[in-house]
């Protein structure tokens, strides 16, 4: 049976026991999770440090965001938790626990610390909470719906495209014909085709491409 590390680190004790009692329900093959509770960045700080030294390093770790600092080693909140474990332990696991959204935070979450997961605390229950985990063990990443939300702002503010864009590349996702979405959107065809033509010279930098070039650029984006 092989060990699996957990560290949970979130300022509210009850809110720790939840997590743990959630994910103790389960089985979980050929593993035993033993778990470690940290309700500050300075207790974060010793168990990361400790769990480096003494050879068991964490597997996996929930940070909270908003943590009461630790002044002592310029550890103020969970994101320079994070930047620590990826520097300590960088085949940890990091699962980020957060009440924020904002495009701006993700994009820097994922830029600096590039967790495998993202969750929005007021946007899961227990049930997607263990199926995150679940996702994340398999060896995939996960983000909650608010933060894959915020991301697909990002990018339509960054090519700014607007709601008639928005639903021209969803017809255009589902098979539709751009001749025929004008039975969907309250556009003429010569305004999608604008926009449709607009939208392959920005996506596809100018490449050229058919519809379904445009769709795959997009999906790939995350944009849908």
């Amino acid at each position: 049976m092989q060990e699996l590390n957990i560290l949970i680190v979130d300022d509210h004790p009850m809110t720790v026991d939840g997590y743990i009692n959630v994910l103790s329900e389960e089985k979980f093959e050929n593993h035993e999770l033993v778990f470690t509770k940290a309700l500050d960045c300075k207790q974060a700080y010793e168990y990361i440090i400790d769990s480096k030294n003494n050879g068991k390093p964490f597997n996996i770790a929930y940070l909270d965001l908003s943590l009461p600092p630790y002044p002592d080693k310029n550890i103020n909140s969970g994101f320079d938790l994070g930047i620590l474990l990826r520097e300590m332990i960088p085949d940890c696991i990091i699962i980020i626990l957060t009440m924020h959204s904002e495009s701006a935070l993700v994009d820097r979450l994922i830029k600096e610390i590039n967790p495998q997961g993202i969750l929005c605390k007021s946007d899961i229950d227990i049930d997607e909470f263990l199926n995150a985990f679940k996702i994340i063990f398999s060896g995939d990443n996960y983000l909650s719906s608010k933060i894959v939300k915020s991301l697909k702002d990002k990018v339509f503010d960054a090519y700014k495209l607007d709601n008639y864009d928005k639903q021209i590349l969803m017809r255009l996702s589902e098979g539709i014909l751009t001749k025929n979405i004008p039975n969907y959107v309250p556009l003429s065809l010569s305004a999608i085709e604008k926009r449709r033509d607009r939208m392959k010279n920005m996506l596809l930098q100018g490449k050229g491409g058919d519809d379904h070039e445009l769709v795959e650029a997009i999906k790939k984006m995350g944009i849908l």
